[in-house]
């Protein structure tokens, strides 16, 4: 069995029951980083074995994984934060093992946090029909991006890194729409600003991660 698990995206309080219960029990852990759920495997006193499972992994690491399924072992699929899979190198892995195994693979979803839900939730924004981005594009394509985005009319959600949030922010300062930009979502220095995009620019502080929220029309 291939189970797809939730984990916190800053509170470890976050973490189910039942997500605990599947981790003890597993036996391998996929990673995007190993340094990050061992804080959260340690915390619960959790120890099994892990492996590192990113956008960069190679063609082999995706075979071992393979091989390891159909040696009956079960495994356990974690991001660092949130629900692996979206916006998440996990997507591309479960896609090549349904390939591969088909019906024999039982892939088991454990829910739990996910910043784009957690974000939505307090935003007041209509989340009946929205469109969720990812992160925007760093460097080619970044123009287009943005653009398009001007042009829908749903409630938007997308992801950005304290490196960009500013810029991007600045790319939208034309857009006539109310925003909800939270930045590090249940953890301490969690903060939600909200207003028309030239009010909330003059107070983001870049730092932490991010998620964008823009009113539906």
């Amino acid at each position: 069995m291939l189970y797809v698990i939730a984990t916190p995206i800053g509170n470890l309080g976050d973490i189910s029951i039942r997500a605990l219960e599947i981790l003890k029990e597993v036996d391998l852990i996929l990673c995007e980083d190993t340094r990050v759920t061992i804080k959260l495997l340690n915390r619960f006193e959790i120890k099994k074995p892990t492996l590192s499972y990113h956008q960069h992994s190679k063609l082999t690491k995706l075979k071992y994984i393979l091989e390891e399924l159909n040696k009956g072992k079960n495994i356990a699929l974690v991001s660092d934060a949130g629900t692996p899979t979206i916006s998440d190198p996990g997507a591309k892995l479960v896609a090549y093992l349904s390939k591969e195994l088909g019906k024999s693979l039982e892939i088991i979803p454990i829910p739990g946090p996910s910043a784009l839900t957690t974000a939505l939730s307090i935003s007041g924004f209509s989340a009946d029909k929205f469109i969720f981005l990812g992160f925007p594009p760093v460097k080619k394509k970044r123009k287009k991006f943005f653009q398009e985005l001007k042009e829908l009319k749903q409630t938007i959600v997308f992801y950005e890194s304290p490196h960009r949030i500013l810029k991007t922010l600045n790319e939208l300062i034309d857009l006539n729409r109310q925003i909800v930009v939270c930045r590090e979502l249940t953890k301490k220095f969690e903060t939600i600003y909200r207003g028309d995009i030239k009010e909330v620019i003059k107070q983001v502080k870049p730092k932490g991660e991010f998620v964008i929220i823009i009113d539906n029309i």
